[in-house]
C-alpha cells in the first residue's frame, strides 16, 4: 500500500533532498516552500493540481532552474554548485521530448550516450541495450519523426536511462502509452527501484502512480503538504465498492448493520459506502459474510493517492 509520509530532510541520505525551496518569476511565486526526501530504492510520486508548481520544482531538481531560496541535494550533490556531478548521476525525462526529426531512434540514443563521455563502441552497445529495455527495437533505424506520442515517451525514457543514473526524474511518463506499454513501464520503474535507484515521478494518472509508488509528495500553491495534513487525509473516510450477486440482500444487510440508506450510493451493479479505513472495512466485510451475503467485490473505490489528492484539495478549498 502506498503511504504519503514525508521523511525528515537529511542531507546525507542520498537520493533527493529538498529543503525549504522557493522560486518566483517576478510577482508569481511558483514554488513557495517545498521540502521532502526521496530515498534510494524507492519510487516517490509528485502530485498536485495544475499550477501547483510541480514543473518548476522538477526543473530545479534537474538543474535547469536555480532556486531563489532553500537547498537541493541530488545523490548528495548541489545541482548548482556541483552541476557536472549531479548531471552525471541524474536521468531527466521531460513531459515533452525534443528530438531531431531526421535522426534515427538508435542514433538518438547513441549520441545521448556519447554526451556522457562514452566511447563509440560503448555508446553503441548501450543504445542497443536501451532499445530492448524500452521496447523500441523494431523502430531502431526509423527517424524520430515517425514515432507516435507513446513511442516518443519511451524514447525519452531511454534517453534518461542511457548513462545508468542513480536518480531519475520522470515527468508524466505514462502520457500517450497504450495499456501494454503502461504495464511495461510499471514493471520497469519497480525494477529500477529494486536496483537501488531513486525515482521521482510526476503524473496526473494517479491510478498508475498508485501501482508503482512507495510514497508521495503533495504540492499545492507551491507548498508541500505537511506530515500532519497527510496523516489527516489518510484518516478520512473514503468510499468502498461492494458487489454482490444479490444487490437487494446486500443493501438490506448494510442498513441492518447501521448504515443509513441515504449513505449508500449505487454505481451500476455495485454499492458504494464510505468507511473510515481498512480496519472498519475488514470488520464490515466479516459481518456481511457472517450474515450470509455473497460478496464478489469489496475494495476501495479510489486509490490511496487519489484519495489523498481529493481530500487535501477539498481541505484547501474550505
Amino acid at each position: 500500500m502506498v503511504t504519503t509520509e514525508l521523511l525528515p530532510a537529511d542531507p546525507d541520505v542520498g537520493g533527493i533532498v529538498v529543503t525549504n525551496v522557493a522560486r518566483s518569476f517576478g510577482d508569481v511565486h511558483a514554488v513557495r516552500d517545498a521540502s521532502f526526501v526521496a530515498v534510494p530504492g524507492t519510487v516517490t510520486g509528485l502530485i498536485g493540481p495544475n499550477g501547483s508548481g510541480k514543473t518548476t520544482l522538477m526543473l530545479m531538481l534537474a538543474s535547469l532552474l536555480k532556486p531563489d531560496a532553500g537547498s537541493i541535494r541530488i545523490a548528495g550533490y548541489d545541482p548548482f554548485g556541483e552541476t557536472a556531478e549531479v548531471r552525471s548521476r541524474l536521468g531527466w525525462m521531460p513531459d515533452v521530448l525534443g528530438s531531431w526529426a531526421t535522426i534515427s531512434v538508435r542514433d538518438t540514443l547513441t549520441y545521448a550516450a556519447r554526451m556522457y563521455a562514452m566511447d563509440k563502441a560503448t555508446a553503441a552497445a548501450r543504445a542497443a541495450e536501451i532499445l530492448t529495455l524500452v521496447d523500441l527495437g523494431d523502430l531502431a533505424d526509423s527517424p524520430t519523426r515517425v514515432l507516435s506520442r507513446g513511442q516518443k515517451q519511451r524514447l525519452s525514457l531511454g534517453r534518461a536511462l542511457v548513462h545508468d543514473p542513480a536518480v531519475l526524474l520522470l515527468d508524466e511518463p505514462a502520457s500517450g502509452l497504450d495499456p501494454v506499454a503502461r504495464a511495461h513501464l510499471r514493471t520497469l520503474v519497480r525494477r529500477l527501484a529494486s536496483e537501488g535507484k531513486t525515482l521521482l515521478v510526476s503524473s496526473h494518472v494517479l491510478s498508475e502512480l498508485d501501482e508503482m509508488a512507495d510514497g508521495a509528495v503533495y504540492l499545492s500553491k507551491g507548498v508541500t503538504a505537511s506530515a500532519e495534513a497527510l496523516a489527516r487525509s489518510r484518516a478520512t473516510a473514503r468510499p468502498w465498492r461492494i458487489r454482490s450477486s444479490d444487490v437487494a440482500a446486500l443493501r438490506a444487510a448494510l442498513i441492518a448493520d447501521g448504515i443509513a440508506e441515504e449513505a449508500i450510493a449505487t454505481d451500476r451493479t455495485e454499492l458504494l459506502v464510505a468507511l473510515d479505513g481498512e480496519a472498519a472495512a475488514s470488520e464490515l466485510l466479516a459481518r456481511l459474510v457472517g450474515a450470509g451475503v455473497a460478496i464478489s467485490t469489496f475494495a476501495p473505490a479510489v486509490g490511496d493517492l487519489e484519495h489523498a489528492f481529493i481530500d487535501l484539495s477539498s481541505e484547501e478549498s474550505k
